[in-house]
């Protein structure tokens, strides 16, 4: 089998080789390309190789980029370091995804899929745009309106330390300490706020980055957490279903 890899970071394209011969060590990687101007050009001058896998973020530009400019004639198999709710989009006309870090056994299942494939996947114009629209930067909330008095007041999400829910009422705490209630569900706001600087600890509480104090083991493989002047002196726990995605976060 021939195949074709478009990836701009190099470890990644050798960890994907290396996975490749893995699986199949008769595999013959044709080329390794990290931008949309080298994979025209690619398949402008070369045949079709059996099997190509599309990085989705290239050095010039979005993979999808490729299809305006050439006929890709080949299945393709595409990777990504997106979130899965990007990627309802890749599950259209036999064309795969793999979330990266890419594991062995995804790996596996998607050559399996690809041998059931009786033909190249082809991508319309419409699929394409669905993909790049998906794909777009997602917009979190930069600011809050809140009521101090008779006036409204914008607080902007990095001066917030944590929502949390007291008494039916969703509150957000400022880091000057006065708490202001916002007319939003704690589900609403976990959607709304960037992950990467806030965390849903528990059913009560969203913390920011910047607040978290301590962090300590608790019973039942749980964790305790402490946070920047609490509103409460109750225990701040994490479940054990999210102690590895709070680990994640706490070490990006």
């Amino acid at each position: 089998m021939t195949v074709l890899i478009i990836e701009d970071e190099d470890l990644a394209a050798w960890g994907l080789i290396s996975k490749l011969r893995r699986l199949d060590p008769g595999i013959d990687i044709v080329a390794t390309l990290d931008t949309v101007t080298a994979a025209v050009q690619w398949f402008r001058e070369n045949p079709a190789p059996d099997l190509a896998f599309f990085d989705i973020q290239l050095a010039d530009g979005l993979s999808f980029e490729i299809f305006d400019q050439v006929k890709v004639p080949c299945p393709i198999i595409f990777t990504t370091a997106y979130d899965a709710y990007a990627l309802r989009a890749f599950k259209v006309n036999s064309v795969d995804y793999l979330l990266k870090p890419i594991d062995q056994d995804d790996l596996a299942r998607a050559f399996s899929k690809l041998r059931q494939l009786r033909g190249p996947a082809a991508l319309d114009a419409g699929t394409i745009q669905q993909m790049m629209q998906l794909l777009k930067p997602r917009q979190y909330k930069t600011r809050f309106m809140v009521k101090v008095g008779d006036h409204l007041t914008a607080i902007a999400a990095e001066e917030i330390d944590f929502f949390f829910g007291e008494n039916k009422i969703v509150w957000l705490r400022h880091q000057n300490g006065r708490k202001y209630p916002v007319d939003y569900t704690l589900e609403q706001l976990e959607d709304m706020l960037h992950p990467q600087h806030f965390f849903r600890l528990n059913r009560q509480y969203i913390a920011s980055i910047g607040v978290i104090k301590d962090v300590v083991s608790y019973s039942n493989s749980r964790l305790k957490i402490t946070l920047r002047e609490p509103m409460s002196t109750e225990d701040i726990l994490v479940s054990r279903e999210k102690v590895e995605s709070f680990k994640d976060w706490l070490g990006k």
